[in-house]
């Protein structure tokens, strides 16, 4: 195929070949399921799992038996804020959750089903920068307060929570603090210090997709989330169910690789990001959602005036390969709900675009990009 420029990076990632080379041997010469304690083709594939565990551990500061592997980020999400939910409804305790208005619609949504069941959720409010009132937090918390869960880094305007501070204020009350570090790891240095459970997904950070991880802090008093599936009690009963041996072999070798990239990688897509940034600042009725300071290198959102946002993504993404916001979101035309919380007006939410940069992208790249949009803009405005 005739494939566009790609700069959607933030809504998944191409598996580095060295990622699927170490995953090959393990779909037919190393088959065994690492579940299978009495022979040696179930020891091959537990060491690798263990391996892995430990690379992913490395990834994010953690202690590998710390790490239990589901199948994605939103499985993880979901172990974390409704296994805590049931942990407590098992002794009819009152239960309050702070969460923020930004999240990804995978934690949203989790919280809409705790509060189905009689949980009381606050949403944090943002500034129309995108960043969030520490103050207010502090103002939230309740003595029922079970759970903080704010996201590592923003999805779709790469703004970047104060994550130490909000560690610190969860430790201070005795509360749970959750962080969805998905669009984080493997993006700028991570560490679990302070958090009690964190997400993530690999094929975010070049990795296959249906693998991620569930940090689950040890040694801790405050309590563990309980399983939602049931059945045999894997990864340590907190996700029962065969693991997926390629997968999570492919995670530990992304996870590997991105520790020792990501510096290098992040400093030269934030040069190639400012610089696409300039050009389309430059072009009138432009608006960049979100601040430029304490956001993710590879990642800007621009607001584009004076066109209709479905027609613009359209005619856009013939040439270059973008999205309006969270790729679970892009089914829909509605305006994207963070840049809603953020104040910006519905229409020009619509004609938003998110640009996500990754270890693939050039400078000429870049060039083609901003030549689409130069003259996708001109069309359309003529058009009006």
């Amino acid at each position: 195929m005739n494939y566009p420029v790609y700069l959607d990076y933030n809504s998944t990632t191409p598996c580095a070949p060295q990622v699927i080379e170490a995953m090959l041997p393990w779909f037919a010469e190393h088959f065994g399921n690492s579940a299978s304690k009495s022979h040696a083709f179930g020891w091959v594939a537990e060491n690798a799992v263990e391996e892995a565990r430990e690379q992913v551990a490395n990834l994010i500061g953690a202690k590998s038996k710390e790490i239990v592997f589901t199948s994605g980020a939103t499985e993880a999400i979901n172990l974390a804020i409704k296994g805590i939910f049931e942990y407590y409804a098992e002794g009819k305790e009152k239960q309050h959750y702070i969460t923020c208005q930004t999240e990804h619609k995978a934690v949203l949504d989790c919280h809409a089903e705790l509060q189905k069941y009689g949980a009381e959720v606050t949403y944090l409010p943002v500034r129309s920068n995108g960043t969030l009132d520490l103050d207010l937090l502090k103002a939230s918390i309740r003595p029922e307060t079970k759970m903080i869960s704010l996201m590592w880094a923003n999805n779709e305007t790469g703004i970047i929570h104060p994550i130490a501070e909000v560690a610190k204020i969860a430790q201070e009350s005795n509360v749970i603090f959750f962080t969805d570090a998905v669009q984080a790891a493997g993006k700028i240095p991570v560490s679990v210090s302070g958090i009690h459970l964190l997400a993530i997904s690999a094929h975010k950070f070049y990795g296959p997709k249906g693998i991620g991880a569930l940090y689950i802090r040890h040694n801790h008093p405050l309590p563990k989330p309980l399983a939602q599936i049931s059945g045999g009690g894997h990864e340590k009963g907190f996700r029962s169910g065969t693991l997926n041996i390629p997968a999570i072999v492919g995670m530990g070798k992304a996870a590997e690789m991105r520790f020792s990239e990501m510096e290098k990688d992040g400093n030269r897509l934030k040069i190639l990001r400012d610089k696409l940034e300039q050009r389309l600042l430059e072009l009138s009725d432009t608006i960049l959602n979100g601040g430029q300071n304490n956001r993710l290198p590879h990642v800007t959102n621009i607001s584009f005036g004076g066109v209709e946002g479905e027609e613009l993504l359209k005619r856009v993404c013939h040439k270059v390969a973008v999205s309006s916001g969270s790729a679970c979101s892009s089914i829909t035309p509605k305006p994207s709900h963070v840049l809603l919380a953020m104040g910006v007006d519905p229409d020009l939410g619509r004609a938003s675009i998110r640009f996500s940069l990754g270890k693939h992208t050039s400078e000429q790249d870049l060039s083609e990009a901003g030549d689409c949009i130069v003259k996708v803009l001109e069309m359309l405005k003529k058009r009006n």
